[in-house]
């Protein structure tokens, strides 16, 4: 076991988990932003969806700097998690590391219950902007359905090895471990990533496990999974069905505070 290697489950130090390795992790890095949000461009035609775009990438590779924003507190450390109601029902959960949204799709939304391990599938990074997104995706478009903000704020890396030395985020994730203390409006206190299982040569997908951990915020009283259909945004207040009927609305960038313009998503 690497000296620099998680911990334990759950925030506990000191418990051995088999971390694997980060071939097949579902967050491999690609370069820096631009080379990592290749595959999210890839699936979208963005003449057609109102999904943000998202850093454009240089001839390099490398990422070409948006316009300039003031810094935000927790500032590199935010996460979102979004409802999509697409060809079934299911929350994303997004944590930002390293300049994009490393993303997961949580079939059952994150629990607040310990005793409830969530599955969380890795899907493709996202640009920063899509922490804002909200509105309809358009049928036939890759994802087509309603999306809403359902929580958002900022998190705490916790991760640490057996001396209990703090490892840097991405590293615990190629590691297969992390853990994190979350400070949003609905989701608060500490939760662990694991991953259990590894894509193998492309053909298998990657599989997590969501938990919250046994501390103070944690809740076993039935309320730990968020109903779909009655949620509202924490961003607008608005339920699915309310930003489904109103797919003419604009989205809107947090990060420039400009409207984007785009038919088919939908204003804070």
């Amino acid at each position: 076991m690497p000296d620099d290697e998680p911990g334990g489950r759950d925030g506990e130090p000191g418990t051995r988990h088999d971390q694997g390795s980060k071939r097949g992790s579902g967050t491999e890095q690609g370069g820096g932003p631009g080379g990592e949000l290749r595959e999210y461009h890839a699936k979208r035609r963005f003449d057609r969806t109102g999904e943000p775009r998202g850093l454009p990438a240089s001839p390099e590779g490398t990422a070409v700097p948006a316009d300039d924003e003031t810094a935000e507190p927790g500032a590199g450390h935010r996460f979102v998690v979004q409802i999509h109601a697409a060809s079934t029902t299911h929350f994303d959960f997004r944590l930002e590391v390293d300049g994009v949204l490393k993303s997961w799709s949580v079939p059952r939304g994150p629990s607040t219950d310990p005793g409830d391990k969530r599955l969380a599938v890795p899907t493709e990074d996202h640009p920063l902007e899509y922490r804002a997104f909200e509105g309809v995706i358009p049928p036939g478009e890759y994802g087509g359905g309603t999306v809403i903000v359902w929580d958002h704020g900022t998190y705490r890396p916790t991760s640490h090895d057996r001396r209990h030395r703090p490892v840097p985020f991405a590293r615990s994730l190629e590691l297969g471990h992390a853990t994190f203390w979350l400070d949003g409006t609905k989701l608060r206190g500490g939760y662990a990533l694991t991953r259990f299982r590894e894509s193998e040569g492309g053909s298998g997908r990657a599989a997590w496990l969501l938990v919250k951990s046994r501390d103070e915020r944690a809740r076993r009283d039935g309320h730990g999974t968020p109903d779909p259909r009655r949620a509202r945004s924490a961003r607008s207040g608005r339920t699915l069905r309310q930003v489904a009927e109103r797919p003419e609305a604009v989205w809107e960038s947090d990060r420039s505070g400009r409207r984007a313009g785009r038919p088919g998503s939908a204003r804070r």
